[in-house]
């Protein structure tokens, strides 16, 4: 009886989770018109983890990476996407978005509740290397897709490249090749006039 009670509640929260499919990103697939949902978002990123983990500063428990990036944005289910470079509402650390944890992974037996919980607190303070790891990687898709859309989201919200530069600092310590690889790509971005640079 209790293990059919601990299957209900993990059956529950993936029903729940499906949710995450139907949540729209500002950002662009590559190459395309479609917008990107915050599930394929977190496919993207936990494949980028297993490709890109070589390149951490320093060693990283991959699969904490892995759940981190898989589970970072489930709270958007509750408290809506916030667009990164929106000036007009605060983008992390949201009381919203603590209450939909509690919530959605609190559908969860209590041991998975508290695992998952833990996991993306950790993710949101962005302190431990696998943290910043998962952060670098979610810094580093939505500029890829940028750059493979002629501006993507930087043309449409006049978005500048100090502003874009400025938001990807957290691969610096942390991933030093990926850091390298973007103030490159920047600048190659800017010379072909799809990102901006600020006005003097």
């Amino acid at each position: 009886m209790e293990q059919l009670n601990r299957l209900h509640k993990q059956i529950q929260f993936i029903h729940e989770v499906d949710k995450i499919k139907y949540i729209l990103r500002r950002t662009r697939l590559f190459n395309s018109d479609r917008a990107e949902n915050d599930a394929e978002h977190s496919w993207h990123l936990s494949i980028m983890a297993m490709v890109l983990a070589e390149h951490s500063n320093e060693p990283i428990d991959l699969l904490k990476v892995i759940k981190m990036v898989l589970i970072h944005d489930v709270v958007e289910i509750d408290a809506g996407d916030v667009f990164f470079f929106d000036k007009t509402q605060k983008h992390d650390n949201r009381p919203e978005e603590m209450e939909a944890a509690k919530r959605i992974f609190g559908l969860l037996p209590a041991d998975q509740a508290e695992e998952l919980i833990s996991i993306w607190l950790e993710f949101e303070k962005g302190k431990s290397v696998e943290a910043r790891f998962a952060k670098t990687l979610d810094r580093l898709e939505p500029m890829l897709q940028n750059a493979s859309n002629q501006g993507g989201t930087w043309e449409e919200y006049n978005v500048k490249y100090d502003e874009v530069l400025d938001s990807k600092r957290i691969m610096k310590d942390t991933a030093t090749p990926l850091w390298e690889y973007t103030q490159a790509l920047l600048k190659e971005c800017v010379k072909e006039g799809i990102l901006k640079e600020n006005e003097e």
